[in-house]
């Protein structure tokens, strides 16, 4: 059995959990999202668990993750220019090379 090699895709099947990860969008994309409206959170580089009480969409102005799901050997890369969205339920470890400053809202559904 082969795992998943996509690297904007990953997930854990039994749980049906993924961090999507969309390079680049447009900036019509961006405006449509309204993310210059979405709070701003930032972190340092560091090693640290996350677990997404909601689901998650931000979009990273600076920095570099490496997101490493738990349970499972799968990660996902993603930084700068980046739109990524985190499934309610999923916990991971972000390990940050370099720090990280996002816009960021959760779904209220």
């Amino acid at each position: 059995m082969a795992s998943s090699s996509n690297p904007t895709s990953m997930s854990i099947d039994s749980l049906n959990l993924a961090i999507q990860v969309e390079r680049n969008p447009s900036e019509s994309r961006l405006a449509e999202l309204g993310i210059k409206s979405w709070p701003k959170w930032g972190c340092p580089p560091g090693k640290f668990p996350l677990k997404f009480e909601a689901k998650e969409t931000c979009y990273l102005l600076k920095g570099k993750v490496k997101a490493s799901i738990k349970g499972s050997c799968e990660w996902v890369e993603f930084g700068a220019g980046d739109l990524v969205t985190f499934p309610n339920g999923l916990s991971c470890t972000w390990d940050v090379s370099v720090a990280v400053d996002k816009h960021y809202k959760f779904d209220s559904s």
